[in-house]
């Protein structure tokens, strides 16, 4: 089965959305793999693919500082234990799992 050509999307024009860019993104390597590509649209498609690998690094690097921003916030107080506040979970009995003396 041939694979059919995209055309090179000019600067500026990249997919919206993360998951377009990837897409796009792995069209453009299956396209320079191929080895179909006339040395001028193999240019094409890697400069856009650069800008779109450029692009893509720069979201996830922006969503691992949310996350590490969200893990560095004080965590909200626990739960008591038990419905009182007081002593060990409901259920839970003293000395359970010791050996006796």
């Amino acid at each position: 089965m041939a694979q059919r050509k995209s055309a090179p999307r000019p600067a500026g024009d990249e997919p919206d959305g993360f998951e377009a860019s990837l897409a796009r993104l792995e069209v453009i390597v299956q396209e320079l793999e191929g080895g179909t590509l006339t040395l001028e649209e193999s240019l094409a498609r890697y400069e856009e693919g650069m800008r779109l690998s450029q692009r893509l690094t720069q979201t996830l690097d922006q969503a691992e500082q949310r996350i590490e921003t969200l893990n560095a916030e004080p965590e909200a107080p626990h739960a008591p234990s038990d419905e009182t506040g007081e002593g060990p979970a409901r259920g839970a009995r003293s000395g359970e799992g010791e050996l006796p003396l």
